[in-house]
């Protein structure tokens, strides 16, 4: 292993442990403030968003393939379908579009 990977490697786990580390110290009691709990509710599921979806357009080499997989798993998920639905109905047909086009 070289030098610059094991540097790369301690910076990269002192920056998850910080992270992961630093709310433990900072915020003491319980969060009072109901905006604030809805906020961090739904942090997780924004940052899994703004990094799942971009790459759903480069999944495949068609654009028209991602956006019919992404139409028919936004169709399925606002019908409330489980999340194995969604992923094998969205992936069916992306591949049924790629074979058309």
């Amino acid at each position: 292993m070289s030098k610059d990977f094991l540097l790369y490697l301690a910076v990269m786990a002192g920056v998850t442990y910080a992270v992961r580390m630093l709310p433990f110290v900072l915020v003491r009691g319980k969060i009072k403030s109901v905006y604030l709990q809805s906020f961090l509710f739904y942090v997780p599921y924004a940052v899994l968003a703004a990094m799942t979806f971009p790459y759903i357009f480069y999944s495949t080499q068609n654009v028209i393939t991602a956006l019919v997989g992404t139409v028919v798993a936004f169709a399925l998920s606002f019908k409330r379908c489980s999340l194995i639905v969604v992923a094998a109905a969205s992936a069916v047909f992306a591949y049924l579009t790629e074979l058309v086009f």
